[in-house]
């Protein structure tokens, strides 16, 4: 008999024995007993052991089609595991914890064939290891791409564009201004002057701790980008500290509007809409 049958013959025969016990011990690591359910645990162990025996059982190939199934099961467990709250180490375990169970019956199966032992052993450790690491591959792919979007959404909700009045956007800026931000405040606001028809934007700096000439570049270019769409843009919060900063850079703003304060950005905002003698009136 090669490994290769003793693996396979170990794990069609002893499968309800090696699940019970493979499954005892992950839930004796997972900190979160609420995460997984034991026969939602019992049922995943018992497809993995399935897909397991119907493939070569040779060295793992993401690549190869005669994988893909086992390739596709492993991804959909390592991301689920990774938006649920599991641990890198948790979900490592679920390939890596099968070892102990398996590699004990394998031994026993070998009886005094050391030979043969030592070979089922060896397929054994390096076929679960490679599956190990993909199985941590794509649990870290999700992670990252969960922070991703984590990010996106903070990114879009610490940029906010108000509608002050009929015609008149306010864009409060708070924390520091990367090219990132940029992108996401240009979009918001572009998008915000499309859907409103507005003809002024109040770009309120004054959140922003500090201004170098990189967020003076990004102020212009989202400012450049408003009047392309049609829009004037003002720029508030402009304190003293700022204004001597942007002398120092020797920035030029150009023929772009500057106030102390968002109120009188406002009026101004009004002023250039015409709209300020109705304010007065009310």
């Amino acid at each position: 008999m090669s490994a290769n049958q003793l693996l396979n013959t170990t794990l069609t025969q002893d499968r309800d024995a090696l699940v019970s016990e493979w499954v005892k011990i992950q839930l004796s690591v997972i900190s979160q007993q609420g995460l997984i359910s034991e026969s939602g645990l019992r049922e995943q162990c018992t497809t993995f052991l399935q897909l397991l025996v119907a493939s070569p059982l040779t060295r793992f190939d993401a690549g190869s089609k005669p994988w893909s199934d086992l390739r596709d099961f492993l991804t959909e467990v390592s991301s689920s595991r990774g938006r649920q709250g599991f641990t890198p180490t948790e979900t490592a375990l679920f390939v890596f914890s099968l070892k102990t169970p398996l590699f004990h019956r394998l031994r026993n199966a070998a009886g005094a064939d050391s030979a043969l032992a030592f070979d089922s052993l060896l397929l054994a450790s390096t076929l679960l290891d490679d599956l190990g690491l993909f199985t941590t591959d794509s649990y870290q792919k999700t992670r990252e791409d969960v922070i991703r979007r984590q990010q996106q959404d903070l990114l879009e909700l610490s940029t906010p564009v108000v509608k002050l009045w009929d015609g008149i956007l306010a864009l409060p800026l708070v924390g520091t201004l990367d090219s990132a931000r940029t992108q996401v405040v240009m979009e918001s606001l572009l998008q915000k002057i499309v859907d409103t028809g507005s003809d002024v934007a109040i770009i309120d700096i004054t959140g922003v701790p500090t201004v170098d000439t990189l967020v003076a570049q990004h102020l212009l270019k989202t400012i450049t980008a408003a009047r392309l769409m049609g829009a004037d843009c003002i720029i508030s919060g402009v304190r003293p500290q700022i204004a001597q900063t942007i002398v120092h850079l020797g920035v030029n703003l150009g023929e772009v509007s500057t106030k102390a304060n968002l109120a009188d950005a406002f009026r101004l905002a009004l002023e250039r809409t015409k709209q300020l003698h109705k304010v007065n009136s009310l």
